[in-house]
């Protein structure tokens, strides 16, 4: 029997990362290649013309999976019985600009969207923020969007997670899908930590641990984790835009693993709201390594933290925690 078509709202729909992303959910690699889909795209009043030329191009592209388009500037018919909301329009910080100005910017939009998917939302929503300040914008849309499950509310750091492991997999000169178990902590920002310390790479004869085949702890503390830190900097340099084919990648991968289930023995980064799990601070929105299961994620637990790693977590902690108090004070 054929399955009910999910709704899958992309907000910033006519945007670099939209516009990469729309064509990878109705071609079914956001949740697999027998769930129909109706995409509910959103974007500003100035972009509506862009975004109607969006609308245009995923009919000629003629997905057998897409049953249907919402292409509006309207934020309460956007939101209307979507399933899955993935957060793609957020204020970016411009040359010149103090961070609490962004901030306050970007709190006023996902208070009103978040507001908007309370009210109009299916039930059990899942919501991906990935407009930065990602973090902190979810929480802020946690905050506005009490009715939502506070865990149903995740940022977006799959990227990094996807960064790390490409980075050893060129390291190695290995197959990604041979990589697992990186994990991302913390935010996502410049103060992630990209930990290796219990991830291992496939080989003909075992699964043998990152550190024993890199052979280079300095490279491993060091330039691996500013590569994956800076990364998106990096690609801005080079392209002269921010990175938007990986990263709506990497939101069809986070979506995926979180609706459809992990592969046993791996886990991935998500930015979920924190219990204090590894000492980190409770309340915030914080990445952490997890698996997936029945459309539900739980934080491995367990892990060895050693002194490095734990300076690294508390000090991106620490910026969340400011993060959020700087959010705040934009509400009042």
């Amino acid at each position: 029997m054929a399955k009910e078509p999910v709704r899958v709202l992309v907000t910033g729909a006519a945007g670099q990362i939209g516009y990469a992303l729309v064509p990878m959910i109705a071609r079914g690699v956001m949740l697999g290649a027998d769930q129909p889909v109706i995409l509910h795209m959103l974007d500003i009043p100035p972009a509506a013309e862009a975004l109607n030329g969006v609308k245009m191009e995923l009919v000629d592209a003629a997905f057998p999976l897409l049953k249907g388009v919402v292409a509006t500037t309207d934020v309460v018919e956007a939101c209307t019985g979507v399933n899955i909301a993935v957060m793609v329009g957020g204020f970016p910080r411009k040359e010149g600009m103090e961070r609490k100005d962004v901030m306050s910017k970007n709190v006023s939009i996902y208070k009103s969207q978040a507001s908007a998917l309370e009210q109009h939302a299916a039930p059990n929503c899942k919501v991906l923020v990935v407009a930065n300040p990602a973090n902190t914008n979810a929480l802020i849309l946690k905050e506005f969007a009490p009715s939502i499950p506070a865990k149903n509310i995740i940022c977006l750091t799959r990227l990094d997670h996807n960064r790390a492991l490409g980075q050893i997999s060129e390291k190695l000169n290995v197959q990604v899908s041979d990589v697992k178990n990186v994990i991302i902590w913390g935010n996502h920002s410049s103060t992630q930590y990209p930990d290796v310390n219990h991830a291992t790479v496939k080989t003909p004869s075992a699964e043998k641990p990152v550190r024993e085949l890199v052979k280079d702890d300095a490279w491993l503390n060091g330039e691996f984790i500013t590569t994956v830190q800076q990364r998106g900097a990096a690609i801005i340099k080079a392209r002269k835009l921010s990175s938007a084919l990986s990263a709506a990648s990497a939101a069809c991968d986070h979506i995926r693993d979180w609706v459809l289930g992990t592969p046993e023995g791996t886990w991935v980064s998500m930015g979920v709201y924190s219990d204090g799990s590894y000492n980190a601070p409770a309340g915030v929105i914080y990445s952490f390594p997890v698996t997936c299961r029945n459309g539900e994620w739980t934080i491995v637990q367990g892990l060895v933290i050693d002194e490095f790693s734990r300076k690294k977590l508390d000090l991106t902690g620490a910026e969340l925690t400011e993060e959020k108090e700087l959010a705040y004070s934009c509400l009042s």
